[in-house]
């Protein structure tokens, strides 16, 4: 009985890094850059994310993946529901594919967030040829690039708090 105690107080409440996280990434997400760098910045929100969504199921799940979706529309002056919409879409598609495995190493994770990206870009592609706006392909392999290798640092920097 002690050590089941022991293990239990050990165990971390993730409420505070999580917001701190979301602090820190709409930081990263609206922070001035040159026009040539800008366009090289990673989709850190949605890495934030799927990070939570990944590691602490119980915490967070499609209505906080909606929340942050609307907050990171707000931030970058989307279209209201653009990012929400995409990010309860992956939200859900991660937890369809993960219910069984409870045991993510780091690389299934990284294929998950590789996936994860892929779709979230498809996604505004799709969106945005359908409502009329124009869509270059050529501008969204930057923050793809950069969103696939920024990954293991948002591992790196969060993977403290995992259940």
């Amino acid at each position: 009985m002690p050590i089941a105690r022991l293990n239990y107080e050990k165990r971390k409440d993730p409420l505070w890094m999580i917001i701190v996280s979301i602090i820190i990434g709409s930081i990263l997400m609206v922070y001035p850059m040159s026009y040539e760098t800008s366009g090289w910045r990673p989709s850190i929100m949605l890495m934030i994310i799927l990070f939570w969504i990944l590691y602490q199921p119980i915490w967070c799940g499609v209505w906080f993946a909606f929340a942050i979706g609307i907050f990171t529309d707000l931030l970058l002056d989307a279209p209201l529901g653009l990012n929400a919409l995409s990010f309860v879409l992956i939200t859900f598609g991660t937890r369809y594919l993960i219910r069984e495995r409870r045991i993510l190493t780091f690389a299934n994770s990284w294929v998950i967030a590789v996936i994860a990206i892929v779709a979230h870009i498809t996604f505004l592609w799709v969106s945005q040829t359908i409502s009329g706006a124009h869509f270059s392909i050529a501008r969204h392999w930057q923050p793809f690039v950069t969103s696939v290798f920024a990954w293991p640092i948002v591992y790196y920097c969060l993977h403290k708090w995992r259940i």
